[in-house]
């Protein structure tokens, strides 16, 4: 056996596919970090799969080639200490691939057959981004996991495995949250409180600052145009949560609505799985953040003790793909 076919049977890929960011490792069959690469979103059902694929592509491509962000022991970025030399690789044991727009059935097989296509690894798993959350907080690989970062989306793994999951389309499939809809519910309650429909709140002056506009009116303008893009208002959570803190009904109400929501989808899922009092796993960009008054909310109503998840994604990733094809007891497919 040459050397370079030791190095792919000892190697694996993980990658999570987000709507923020792409994140790719190449990891040891034990788990032990090699070379990562992180790039822009993957979003098939706003870019289209041939889009989503091209940033995946690319990132796979540097970690392979030995282009990518050298890791230590620890995963974090090399710095010339205790680097793990491993030359170009054309072809590893597995990847576990987490991908956001892995919803519905057709949608993963699309995907699944997309990364096998590209021959990076002898077998290929691809499954929605909120399982890489689950198996990053869960050594039990079992629980219920809620994503709230951008979107919102949740699955629930018994311990026999059986799963439950939500189509996570948005508002057509029955859902609220993220920092996408917060945005959205802070420039629609700023515009009413700026033409009188509604009731002052900071929301108004949050808007108007982070878009660098004179009236609210004139960001809903912009985005009408094309001149800003809507997902910009994803990045408002964090004002929202400020102008809860300073007192603002409208943003502490909102800040509820979306604790119910998390709380509410974790429910749904437990009980799909006859669950009693599961671990329910946070992450994404909005939970993480961390707000108290989210958290308390979340945790009065939640089916199980909260946990908000703090390794990266990608970590889930990992763990997946050295259970699987590196360690003693490998999950199920």
């Amino acid at each position: 056996m040459s050397t370079a076919e030791r190095r792919h049977a000892d190697l694996l890929l993980a990658v999570d596919g987000g709507n923020s960011k792409t994140d790719v490792r190449l990891v040891r069959a034990d788990g032990t970090p090699v070379r990562r690469a992180i790039g822009g979103p993957f979003r098939p059902q706003a870019l289209g799969v041939p889009a989503a694929m091209a940033v995946l592509d690319g990132l796979v491509a540097q970690v392979l080639s030995g282009d990518g962000d050298q890791l230590t022991h620890d995963g974090a970025a090399d710095t010339g200490e205790e680097q793990i030399t491993i030359g170009p690789v054309t072809r590893v044991r597995g990847i576990a691939a987490f991908l956001a727009g892995a919803d519905l059935p057709e949608e993963i097989s699309t995907l699944q057959a997309e990364v096998e296509a590209r021959g990076w690894a002898d077998e290929v798993y691809v499954a929605n981004d909120t399982f890489a959350v689950l198996y990053a907080g869960s050594p039990r690989r079992q629980g219920v996991a809620v994503v709230c970062g951008t979107g919102i989306n949740c699955v629930a793994v018994a311990p026999d495995g059986r799963t439950a999951t939500f189509p996570g389309l948005g508002w057509e499939s029955g859902d609220w949250g993220g920092g996408g809809d917060l945005g959205r519910a802070a420039l629609w309650w700023a515009v009413r409180a700026e033409d009188g429909r509604g009731p002052a709140t900071l929301l108004l002056d949050a808007v108007t600052s982070h878009f660098g506009r004179p009236q609210a009116l004139d960001v809903v303008l912009a985005i009408h145009r094309g001149q800003e893009s809507d997902r910009r208002l994803a990045e408002l959570a964090p004002a929202v949560f400020a102008a809860a803190d300073a007192g603002d009904e409208i943003a502490g109400w909102l800040i509820d609505v979306l604790a119910d929501e998390i709380a509410g989808m974790a429910a749904s899922a437990a009980r799909r799985l006859d669950l009693d009092a599961p671990d329910v796993l946070l992450g994404g960009s909005v939970a993480a953040a961390g707000h108290p008054r989210l958290l308390a909310r979340v945790r009065e109503r939640a089916p199980g003790p909260i946990t908000v998840v703090t390794d990266a994604p990608v970590v889930g990733a990992v763990r997946y793909g050295v259970g699987r094809w590196g360690a003693d007891a490998p999950i199920p497919a």
